[in-house]
């Protein structure tokens, strides 16, 4: 897979253990606009997916993970590799003094339905729901509204992935 971009926060040992946390996002897009997952706690937009569990291979983490987050059905034959970000920054483990992330992106179409979703107890706090938002929105939400504790680091990786999307004609660059 494409590596799309680094994010090394360099704030860690690097002679330090790390907490690696491999996980996999869907892009679904649809008439010019991406389907994310809005906190509606905290206010920020990112991709369905989430941390690949012992055993999943990448495939079956996207179908998981976009359903439960989103309530979207993945349809197999439609997943395209995007590519992948790599990310780096100190841990807020105790037992780790770095956090290093590799973020895969497929490009998937779904079925028509949006079933329930099944939300982790953070997801349910934070009201995770389903939008197809347009990529300007998402991008400045991210960038310049206040969040709580959401990760910034987190929020600038989906924006910058929004803006190779429309870098590359997968999304508009305006959106009305």
């Amino acid at each position: 897979m494409r590596l799309l971009f680094k994010m090394d926060a360099e704030d860690y040992d690097p002679g330090g253990k790390p907490f690696i946390r491999p996980s996999v996002r869907g892009i679904i897009l649809q008439n010019g606009r991406a389907a994310m997952v809005h906190s509606l706690k905290y206010n920020y937009y990112k991709f369905p997916g989430g941390g690949m569990e012992p055993g999943e291979s990448q495939l079956e983490t996207l179908i998981r993970e976009v359903r439960e987050e989103s309530g979207l059905a993945v349809v197999p034959e439609s997943i395209r590799e995007y590519g992948l970000v790599h990310r780096v920054q100190k841990s807020d483990q105790p037992l780790y003094e770095m956090f290093v992330q590799d973020n895969y992106y497929y490009l998937c179409g779904v079925l028509p339905k949006v079933f329930s979703q099944k939300l982790d107890d953070y997801e349910q706090d934070e009201r995770f729901t389903l939008e197809f938002v347009s990529p300007e929105t998402a991008i400045r939400v991210n960038r310049q509204m206040p969040h709580g504790p959401a990760d910034q680091a987190m929020l600038e990786r989906e924006a910058l992935v929004l803006e190779l999307l429309i870098k590359e004609g997968y999304l508009p660059a305006f959106f009305d």
